[in-house]
């Protein structure tokens, strides 16, 4: 199984809480430094077909291209592989009474949603890397 929680190195990129209060809005910090969920079907990178990568808005290390993007028409965007297998932090998570897999920027450490395994989507990995919106930014391909 690919989505095996791994060790986390430490962060290469590290704020103090009141430094990433600063830096991001407040809905991004509830999603990016305390584990939030955007509401489904509300986020701007749903349904995006833009060609480019997609970096995470804390810290702006590439995390996702536009390559790896499906429709799942779960709410919220769907890729069924990092940009790099180092790019995210998988960790086991046990949070409301059940057993997910957490992904976190390896950069910076911050919330990005959740990996799902097995669930028959036509993708290369049969895995759904469901991630928040407000936790990406989009740069556009040239």
């Amino acid at each position: 199984m690919t989505s095996t929680p791994r060790s986390e190195p430490a962060p290469k990129v590290t704020l103090s809480d009141d430094e990433w209060r600063a830096k991001l809005t407040p809905a991004e910090y509830a999603v990016l430094r305390q584990a939030g969920t955007e509401r489904p079907h509300t986020g701007e990178y749903t349904d995006t077909e833009t060609e480019g990568v997609y970096e995470c808005r804390a810290c702006g290390a590439e995390l996702f291209r536009s390559s790896e993007k499906f429709h799942s028409h779960c709410g919220w965007p769907s890729f069924f592989d990092p940009s790099e297998s180092d790019a995210v932090i998988l960790r086991a998570d046990d949070s409301l009474g059940m057993r997910r897999v957490e992904v976190l920027c390896a950069s910076c450490h911050s919330h990005m949603g959740h990996v799902f395994e097995g669930e028959g989507y036509p993708t290369p990995t049969d895995q759904r890397y469901c991630i928040n919106s407000i936790s990406l930014r989009l740069v556009p391909k040239a």
